[in-house]
This record gives C-alpha cells, sequence and structure tokens, in this order.
C-alpha cells in the first residue's frame, strides 16, 4: 500500500500543491521553515485524522484561510485505489472521508494507513514528561488495536468524572466506589496492552541499536505502572482518604511510566546526544517492524530531518538497515539537497524528489 498523490489547499504555509509520488523513496529538500516538514505532516494527517506537530487543528490552516483540505489516493494491495479526504474549517468543523463516505468518528480511520513518524521532536521521548511516553504507546496501540483506543477513552472520560466528583463538595462514597469499579476493567486491558508491547519491542529496539550504534552497549525501556501491585479497584479503594484530601485520582494508567537505560542507567542523564538519538532511532525501527508484522501491511516511513547530527557511520548504518528491512513507500525531508541525492542513490530503489521554497513545492525528478 503507498500513496500516490496527494493535493493540499491551505495547509499551514502549503497555499496549493499538487503532486504524485513514488511508490519507493521521495526526497524533499528546503530551507529550514520553507515547508519541508508541513508537507509529511500533511501525509501524516491523511493518516491519524490529525496532526503530528499539534494538539489543536487551529493549526492546521493557513493565517488568512478559512478551510484546509487534504486529499490523497492509495494504492491498496489488490491493486484498488482508495481516495482518502478532510477538511477542518476555521468555525471547527472538521469532515473525514473515505471515498464518498463520511466518517461518523475519527477513530474508524485511524490504523487503516500505517504510518511511522521519525522527528527531532522525538527528543521530547526522552527529555519530557512521562505523559509523552504514555502518548507514544496510545499512538502506536490505537493503530494496531481498536478495542485498546475505546478503552482509552471511555477511562478518560470516567477519569474526569471521578476527580470531578472529588473536588466537588458532596463526594458521595457510593458514587465514588461505582466510578471505580467502571474504570478497573479499562484499565486492566490498558495496563496488559502496554505491558505487553514494551515486551515485543524491548528485543527489537536492542537489536535496531546494535546496528545503528555499532557497539555492545545495552539498552533497555521497562513499564512501570501502579498496577502491577494490584487491580486498580483495590488501589482506588486503598486510597479513597487520600484521594479526597488531594482532591484527585493518584492511581491508574494515567501514571504510567517508561523507563529508558542505558547499561542500567537512565539514557536521559547518562547518554550522550549521539546515544540518545541513535536509541530514538532504534525505537522508531522497532515500531515500524511491530506495525509491519501486526498488519501484515508494510507502514508509510516519514523521515524528517533524521540525517542531521549523525555522523557518517549512523547514518551508513541506518541507510543498510532500510535498505535491508523490506521498508515501503519513505518520505524524506533534509536541508541539503546533494545528501538526498546520495541517501536517494544509496537505497538504489525508485525516487522522486522535490524542493520547498516558502510553502512553494516543485518536483525536481
Amino acid at each position: 500500500m503507498f500513496l500516490t498523490g496527494i493535493t493540499l489547499h491551505n495547509f499551514k504555509n502549503i497555499a496549493h500543491a499538487q503532486l504524485d509520488f513514488s511508490d519507493k523513496i521521495n526526497c524533499i529538500s528546503g530551507r529550514n521553515g520553507a515547508g519541508k516538514t508541513n508537507l509529511l505532516d500533511a501525509v501524516y494527517y491523511l493518516s491519524m485524522t490529525k496532526s503530528f506537530f499539534s494538539v489543536s487543528d487551529r493549526y492546521v490552516y493557513g493565517y488568512d484561510a478559512d478551510e484546509m483540505t487534504l486529499c490523497g489516493n492509495y494504492k491498496m494491495e489488490n491493486g484498488e485505489v482508495e481516495k482518502i479526504s478532510c477538511s477542518v474549517k476555521r468555525s471547527g468543523e472538521k469532515t473525514f472521508r473515505r471515498g464518498a463516505k463520511v466518517y461518523s468518528r475519527f477513530s474508524e480511520h485511524v490504523g487503516m494507513i500505517p504510518i511511522v513518524m521519525v522527528s527531532p521532536l522525538d527528543s521530547a521521548l526522552i527529555n519530557d514528561s512521562g505523559e509523552e511516553r504514555r502518548k507514544y504507546m496510545n499512538f502506536i496501540l490505537a493503530q494496531t488495536d481498536r478495542e485498546y483506543l475505546r478503552h482509552v477513552q471511555a477511562y478518560n472520560q470516567l477519569l474526569v468524572q471521578r476527580n470531578k466528583l472529588l473536588k466537588s463538595e458532596s463526594c458521595q462514597d457510593m458514587l465514588l466506589d461505582t466510578l471505580s469499579d467502571m474504570l478497573s476493567p479499562h484499565a486492566s486491558y490498558i495496563h496488559q496492552a502496554r505491558k505487553e508491547l514494551c515486551e515485543r519491542l524491548q528485543p527489537l529496539i536492542q537489536d535496531f541499536y546494535s546496528k545503528l550504534s555499532a557497539c555492545d552497549e545495552s539498552v533497555s525501556m521497562t513499564y512501570q505502572s501502579d498496577l502491577e501491585e494490584a487491580p486498580l479497584v483495590e488501589l482506588l479503594r486503598r486510597d479513597a482518604a487520600k484521594d479526597r484530601i488531594l482532591r484527585y485520582t493518584t492511581s491508574g494508567v494515567q501514571r504510567d511510566e517508561i523507563l529508558f537505560m542505558l547499561d542500567d542507567h537512565p539514557i536521559r542523564k547518562c547518554g550522550s546526544q549521539g546515544q540518545q538519538k541513535c536509541f530514538l532511532l532504534a525505537m522508531k525501527l522497532a515500531q515500524f517492524v511491530f506495525m509491519k508484522e501486526i498488519y501484515r501491511r508494510t507502514p508509510i516511513l516519514l523521515l524528517d530531518d533524521v540525517f542531521d547530527k549523525l555522523d557518517m557511520t549512523r547514518v551508513e548504518a541506518l541507510l543498510k538497515i532500510v535498505s535491508t528491512l523490506d521498508f515501503g513507500q519513505i518520505f524524506i525531508t533534509d536541508c541539503n539537497k546533494v545528501r538526498l541525492k546520495e541517501i536517494s542513490l544509496r537505497l538504489g530503489a525508485p525516487c522522486r524528489s522535490f524542493e520547498v521554497e516558502k510553502g512553494e513545492i516543485t518536483q525536481l525528478c
């Protein structure tokens, strides 16, 4: 499955573009701020119904535009072409279509077109709060397990209700216990799915890290959850008095964490920039393989400025991995047009090149 072409109208700084893509390598060059990443984000948006970079849709249309539209044509495994389109209006109205059918819920589309994005912003997975790492787990599992997404949505809604009740002056024991009982099965499903995900990703991450770094350092991702101690309903009843005092829920999967370790030391504190970037690349490659195994379909791979600040040894290692793992369609951005050309030649696959300048996109070959 691959994206044969895309039409963009008022998507961020891209006023209009109609592009045809290679089913293998697509190289996008241009200066910083020209709009290279915005093109990748448009491809991502058509898969995930939202931007990789912002939570709100208010930032996906041009400053002076009243509406943003995207349309992509995907060639499926059976040879048929699926048209995916969306529009977002300044008024807040948003629609997503598969062919002529309008989705009633955006979650129905998530997972149809598996995608993996590698971005400089991935550093937040190491350096920011646990919320970023929970979002990472949710992102993967939402694409590979529709039941997981349903449980997360239900859990979050119930958690809001419970916290609201804890903040009220009339917090009744019976209602608090009822909400605790309702939260528990959703938490159990989320906990088990996240635990299994980390267990499956761990050996893949170690393997890719070893290939990228060419060293024998040990790396790991360890999942931590309150539910390792007991079922959530028991934890909530145990902590009810504390929750009443603090006026929020102190136990649950909303506190889950992943520890990233390098030779049994936190990579956040002990890893160099090179080691951290190598680890993040290994994580995303592991995610790619995991999703491919689940779907039996090759995800689209978006590589945004990944070669910047990588030494040639790691660049060579990454190119070797990409060329030997039967990757499908790849989009690569880089400020260095010459380097992009060399990379496409080394990958030895059909390639199309594009140049972006102030939101204007030109196809070079």
